[in-house]
């Protein structure tokens, strides 16, 4: 057993310990001296921080999903912030703080489980930390209950789609109508599983389940309200974490792109930022995703009298960026990018004579290589404005937005 002291916390929630190379150590806090095991494994606290707090979750510390909950709201607020903080700082950026945002215990509307069948029936849960192991979930402090209340029928598909040897994807997400339920990497779709499969969907009321993208049942179109709009999202489709994290990207991004009135909307998605800003201004909307990108043109035909104009465009943007030269008669662009950045996207964007940039990041450093680019091309950052809504993970969202 060897006693060390932590000296502060990385990007992924673990203790740093300092000195003879790094050394990461989870569920500790700075300042804490522990013991810990030949692995490097926490065995013991021997002088707790101030800012621990007792897991709310008893799952915690064997689910892999929540990384901080032995540290207090106001503590991991702080943490979050400055992960943000240094990843600029690293690129020599001063951060203007615009103030956090925390979504609410209990409000993610989308989960992703896993399923397995066992010698004892089937497990279904979220994986162990850095493990293919599954903890099977009696209660999360995360998700909104109504997820978890599909449990039963997720057991359910797992004992038809699931084997010892495969783990299934099981993606639940709550819409208006009710539960969406999307089976992934399951056994193939045979005719016999059919009436199975429809019957457990009716009697669990779901709104909607899809088999290896093969929709079963649509009893009630799984709407999801973004504005006065309402959008049907294809099965599995990427959504904001909570509604109170949707909410104030939202009025982040409307308030940065005030009247403008023609705006370009990168990485669309379903139209979390295009539908509601078509309220105020024309939008084109760009997007590598057919099916959401569909998602998003359906729901503004249904809502035309409402709202203004949308052009949309199924286009790669990793690979064939919106050129600067494109971007000509817009007054500002919006980018969500996924965790990759969008570093071809930025280059032209820098190059650009576009007035506002709206960023929307979930990953702070490639945020800040792309900030770096945008400031050296004589774009100036406004403050920035951290969104957790993923509570107790390493997870983090932020905008910011550069003016020219």
């Amino acid at each position: 057993m060897e006693q060390i002291t932590i000296d502060r916390l990385g990007h992924q929630g673990d203790g740093v310990v300092q000195g003879g190379g790094e050394r990461f150590v989870p569920y500790t806090l700075p300042g804490e001296v522990v013991e810990v095991n030949a692995k490097g494994d926490l065995q013991n606290v021997v002088t707790a921080s101030p800012h621990r707090v007792d897991p709310l979750c008893k799952h915690f510390g064997t689910c892999g999903g929540c990384a901080v909950q032995h540290g207090a709201d106001a503590f991991v607020a702080e943490w979050k912030v400055d992960v943000v903080r240094r990843a600029l700082s690293a690129r020599s950026i001063e951060m203007k703080f615009g103030g956090l945002a925390t979504s609410p215990a209990g409000t993610r509307r989308r989960a992703v489980f896993g399923g397995r069948r066992t010698r004892k029936g089937v497990s279904v849960g979220f994986h162990q930390r850095g493990s293919n192991q599954l903890v099977e979930i009696e209660e999360c402090t995360v998700v909104d209950p109504k997820v978890l209340a599909a449990m039963p029928a997720l057991e359910e598909l797992t004992a038809i789609g699931a084997s010892r040897n495969s783990t299934i994807r099981l993606s639940v997400t709550l819409s208006v109508a009710g539960l969406d339920v999307f089976v992934d990497e399951a056994h193939e779709l045979e005719r016999p599983m059919l009436p199975q499969l429809a019957e457990i969907a009716t009697r669990h009321n779901l709104a909607r389940l899809t088999w290896n993208d093969e929709v079963i049942v649509s009893a009630n179109a799984p709407i999801q309200r973004m504005g006065r709009a309402r959008v049907v999202p294809p099965p599995g489709a990427f959504l904001q974490a909570t509604p109170h994290g949707q909410a104030a990207l939202l009025a982040t991004v409307k308030q940065a792109v005030g009247k403008a009135s023609r705006i370009v909307d990168l990485f669309a998605g379903c139209g979390t930022f295009a539908l509601p800003l078509a309220e105020n201004a024309e939008i084109h909307a760009v997007e590598n995703d057919g099916p959401m990108l569909s998602a998003l043109e359906t729901a503004w035909r249904r809502t035309e009298g409402a709202l203004h104009r949308i052009t949309t465009e199924n286009r790669d943007l990793f690979r064939r960026p919106m050129l600067s030269s494109e971007l000509k008669g817009y007054d500002a662009v919006v980018i969500d990018p996924p965790r990759a950045g969008a570093a071809s996207q930025i280059a032209e964007l820098a190059q650009s004579a576009i007035k506002t940039i709206v960023f929307v990041s979930c990953n702070p450093v490639t945020f800040a290589r792309d900030a770096e680019v945008l400031t050296n091309a004589g774009y100036t950052m406004g403050s920035v404005r951290v969104i957790d809504q993923f509570r107790w993970s390493p997870h983090i969202e932020l905008t910011a937005t550069f003016t020219k």
